[in-house]
């Protein structure tokens, strides 16, 4: 069930909160210059937000040219209160619980865990048992669970799921009948977009890309998430590079996801190879040896993922390019590569590189929307704290 004590409501109190979070440490007297609120305003919301805890007097500032008294200055207290965020894979899950700034507490990874709609209810409440066992005592205790869905979702509704069978289950709702914090559910591309945006980056306009089982574009401009008509913006996956060709869940023949998804490359690498088993160290040590087979298949995958890339910045115009990949990171050539195909005029200037996070961005982007509703600033960014 989800109670108003889990949201700042008051939004002068958010606009003070974020001014102070923005600037680490900062007085009063110039949160009132900042702000535009006359000094009573601002020493009222203060005493507010330190009597409930979200902030702290931290130490004895400098005094103004004029003189005057020294200021006391204010910080954001980082322990206020905890997240829980879930990253939801077709045959994994990955799971951190962590203090508001995104500060880790407990990391969770199940592998070859085969999601569907009659066990994820209880995958979920295992690990949401487990942080609640694990989680310290704070001022606010666990303030938002987010779960990112590997498919389209609107309205906080799974309307399509290509790899499990979720989009008949009205999960949201069960699961805020079951705790008392909110809950969450948004698209895994998306929330990857938006813990680049909140703990990594200084641009305000970016895409991430997520080379998964399908591929997914999350798209942030200027500082907000575009979640398009029913959700479905970015879905880069479903866009035909091949006409009339491959069969596709979504049902379009010839989608990117067909040629170049993470399924798509080890399952066509480990039979060109006559691999028994994908192995992602032995296909680095492998391209790293000049083996011209696999070169030659990680250069056709590159050019067939720069077209899909060179798309969405010709649409949306971001400043960064972000990629989320096992195979990117394992193997950063291939974002070398990628680069090299994009030559038009709308891509030269466009920085281009691995996620900067240093886990599953996915999952820091679960705790970005659970801490933007809590405190009810959505240009929420944490870079300077976690």
């Amino acid at each position: 069930m989800v109670y108003s004590k889990y949201t700042i409501r008051e939004q002068n109190e958010a606009t003070i909160l974020n001014y102070i979070i923005k600037n680490k440490e900062i007085s009063r007297a110039k949160l009132a210059e900042i702000s535009s609120l006359n000094k009573a305003s601002v020493s009222s919301i203060v005493k507010k937000l330190i009597d409930e805890q979200f902030i702290l007097e931290t130490k004895i500032g400098e005094s103004s040219e004029s003189g005057g008294r020294k200021p006391i200055l204010l910080t954001f207290n980082q322990t206020t209160a905890l997240l829980i965020g879930i990253d939801l894979g077709d045959n994994y899950v990955d799971a951190l619980l962590s203090y508001i700034d995104g500060t880790e507490i407990t990391r969770i990874q199940l592998k070859n865990s085969t999601i569907h709609a009659k066990n994820v209810e209880t995958i979920i409440h295992t690990i949401v048992t487990e942080c609640e066992k694990q989680a310290p005592q704070t001022p606010h205790g666990i303030v938002g669970l987010t779960i990112g869905i590997h498919g389209q979702v609107f309205k906080e509704m799974i309307r399509f799921t290509p790899y499990y069978d979720l989009e008949n289950i009205n999960l949201t709702q069960r699961l805020n009948d079951r705790y008392e914090f909110p809950v969450y559910l948004e698209n895994e591309a998306n929330l990857s977009a938006l813990g680049e945006y909140t703990f990594s980056s200084d641009y305000e306009s970016l895409v991430t890309i997520s080379l998964h089982r399908g591929i997914g574009a999350g798209i942030v401009k200027q500082g907000k998430l575009t979640i398009g008509y029913q959700g479905n913006a970015g879905e880069i996956g479903h866009t035909i590079l091949i006409p009339n060709g491959r069969q596709c869940p979504c049902g379009n023949k010839g989608c990117l996801e067909q040629y170049c998804s993470m399924k798509i490359i080890c399952d066509e690498i480990k039979e060109k190879k006559k691999w028994h088993d994908f192995n992602m160290d032995r296909l680095v040590q492998a391209y790293h040896d000049n083996d011209a087979l696999l070169v030659s298949q990680i250069e056709k995958y590159a050019e067939l993922l720069a077209i899909g890339i060179n798309n969405i910045i010709a649409i949306n115009a971001p400043q960064l390019v972000i990629f989320n990949s096992s195979l990117t990171q394992a193997l950063p050539e291939m974002v070398a590569l990628i680069k090299k195909q994009l030559t038009n005029r709308f891509s030269k200037d466009v920085v281009i590189m691995n996620s900067a996070t240093t886990w599953n961005p996915a999952i820091y982007g679960a705790l970005a929307y659970s801490a933007q509703r809590f405190l009810n600033i959505k240009q929420l960014k944490l870079i300077d704290w976690k």
